[in-house]
């Protein structure tokens, strides 16, 4: 969930082909769950194989890369290390929350209610250790370098961003802004169309670039003090002050400076605030990576999709035919640079 701050974000929406020629560090668990999430029959069941593990995760990695590539995207998958202390309430309510929306999905099948069924299903959604580790062998049979983060993916990513390693950092959070990302693009794995819950509405998802400098100047306030900004409205570690939006907490910040004098003029009491600043500012990052693409192992990847889990064989040949291409294209290109 991150933190939620877009009411006082500036971004600028984009197509998949403004990113052509960029490396994108992008947050691999905020993707699994979207695809886990999304990627649903009409019932709201996630696709499965003959063995009954679910392969909706390994279905959007297989497609969305291979329209990421075929644009000139290319995508690192930056992995969750261990979870901070801190982050353990947030962790234990977002498990009540799925249980709870288990529990209403299989009400509503019972019930005939399938929109609502599939509405439920997607919020039940749970990523497991397996599910990683299958994540991370298919992405290095199609060649696309995967990094293992100590703690918070987003800082992993963010740091590598910051160093120059990648142009920017990919998740749907602003967590990345507090970690000092220069660029967040968000919804750079989920474009086009979706149906609104419950309603009869479809909104179009287009990817948008978020530049922190930008934003920061626009707000008259410094990453430190968009950190504390952050801690007023709640993040992953501290539930925030109840009543206090983003606009409010930029307001009480611009005004008195610093987190320090809003919780004394206020009253308040945020436990752990200090620490939590330092998870934001001074993360304990991964530096040895290795970020080298490399070609599509076509038989590994069929032998693992197809042969282990189900997948079309026609389909998963498209999908490899189109990264492998796009592949050759970036190898010509920058061959055609010596010349």
């Amino acid at each position: 969930m991150g933190v939620n701050i877009s009411d006082i974000v500036l971004s600028k929406k984009k197509s998949l082909k403004d990113f052509k020629g960029k490396i994108v560090a992008i947050d691999a668990y905020n993707t699994l769950y979207q695809f886990l999430s999304i990627i649903r029959q009409p019932d709201g069941t996630p696709l499965k194989d003959s063995k009954d593990r679910v392969t909706s995760h390994l279905t959007g990695l297989l497609y969305r890369n291979a329209n990421l590539l075929e644009v000139g995207i290319k995508p690192i998958f930056v992995f969750d290390g261990k979870p901070h202390e801190l982050k353990k309430r947030t962790i234990e309510g977002r498990r009540f929350i799925r249980e709870k929306a288990r529990k209403e999905w299989k009400l509503a099948l019972k019930e005939g209610d399938m929109e609502r069924a599939r509405s439920k299903a997607q919020q039940s959604s749970r990523l497991t250790p397996e599910m990683v580790s299958d994540s991370k062998t298919l992405l290095s049979h199609l060649g696309i370098p995967h990094v293992q983060a100590k703690g918070e993916g987003e800082a992993q990513a963010s740091y590598m961003a910051l160093k120059g390693d990648v142009w920017a950092a990919g998740s749907q959070d602003f967590d990345s802004l507090l970690c000092g990302a220069p660029l967040l693009i968000r919804n750079i794995t989920i474009t086009g169309r979706r149906k609104l819950p419950r309603k009869n509405v479809y909104i179009r998802i287009e990817p948008e670039i978020i530049a922190l400098e930008e934003n920061l100047n626009s707000l008259s306030i410094t990453r430190e003090q968009l950190v504390d900004i952050g801690i007023l409205v709640g993040t992953d570690f501290n539930e925030g002050i109840k009543g206090v939006g983003p606009k409010t907490a930029l307001k009480l910040i611009k005004k008195h400076k610093t987190l320090e004098e809003v919780i004394k003029i206020k009253g308040w009491r945020i436990a752990d605030y200090r620490e939590i600043r330092s998870i934001f500012l001074e993360p304990d990052n991964v530096d040895d990576y290795d970020l080298s693409w490399k070609a599509v192992n076509a038989q590994e990847v069929k032998r693992f999709l197809c042969d282990e889990h189900d997948f079309s064989e026609d389909r998963v040949e498209k999908a490899i035919k189109k990264m492998s291409e796009a592949k050759k294209a970036d190898e010509q290109k920058s061959l055609d640079g010596w010349f």
